[in-house]
């Protein structure tokens, strides 16, 4: 388990590579536009030459259409950044101290209700957090548990019409395959009900203006699902991806 969770640490060189791809999307059109058209306006004020006004506007322009085309360029890259960590941090389930990067995800309710809890109560807004996370990994666990559920199912009526040693053997993986994705999936299913549960727990608690010392049991249990639950789920994944190339190579040989 420590070896997957360094496997998908968010790096300070990551974030670094982020902040530069989002500071070079923001001032590539001011940089480009603004700096060659002062230095051949100041020229043109300083020898009074009538051309380097006139380039000083073309250069302007040009280099304002080049910067929005770097702008764009390096927005698209930032965006496919973005998604990449955020999928390297939801592997290993999400944490309270990562909301920030799913906040996209968050249901406008959500946002709302944990904007309003963070100005009025701190350890309340923690527990939110806390909860939040839980529900975002149990709503990405349900629905990449349905898709690999399917996959599997696929493969299982197509491996019933292959006919040699190996694919008896493999009939039983899939099967094993398709209960361990099936249990996953229930327990995701039942952690996003309790996660959701407990933050109409925590909005109520605000608004009460009481505490939830009583239910601290129900965050720990929800906490070490948020864990495990990703885990045991990348780990079918990367068995499934295996026993995917031993098939290739079976239709090969058939």
């Amino acid at each position: 388990m420590n070896e997957l969770e360094r496997r998908y640490d968010v790096t300070k060189k990551d974030l670094a590579k982020g902040r530069r791809m989002k500071i070079g999307a923001w001032s590539a059109p001011v940089l480009l536009s603004v700096v060659p058209f002062l230095i051949l306006f100041i020229s043109f004020l300083a020898f009074e030459s009538i051309p380097l006004f006139f380039f000083s506007i073309i250069f302007g322009v040009l280099g304002l259409l080049l910067g929005l085309v770097i702008s764009g360029v390096l927005a698209y890259r930032y965006s496919n950044w973005t998604k990449a960590m955020r999928e390297r941090i939801a592997a290993d389930g999400i944490r309270a101290e990562e909301i920030g990067w799913f906040i996209k995800e968050l249901k406008p309710a959500e946002r709302l209700a944990l904007k309003e809890i963070e100005s009025g109560n701190l350890l309340l807004a923690d527990a939110y957090r806390e909860t939040l996370a839980s529900r975002l990994t149990a709503t990405r666990i349900v629905k990449s548990s349905r898709q690999e559920l399917q996959l599997a199912k696929r493969r299982q009526n197509k491996l019933k019409y292959l006919k040699s040693e190996n694919s008896k053997a493999f009939q039983a993986e899939t099967v094993r395959d398709i209960e361990k994705i099936s249990s996953i999936n229930k327990e995701a299913e039942q952690m996003l009900h309790e996660a959701e549960t407990r933050l109409q727990m925590i909005e109520a608690a605000s608004r009460r203006g009481t505490n939830l010392a009583d239910s601290e049991l129900a965050l720990k249990k929800l906490s070490a699902r948020t864990q495990e639950l990703p885990l045991a789920l990348e780990e079918a994944k990367r068995h499934d991806e295996i026993r995917r190339e031993l098939e290739k190579e079976l239709d090969k040989e058939t």
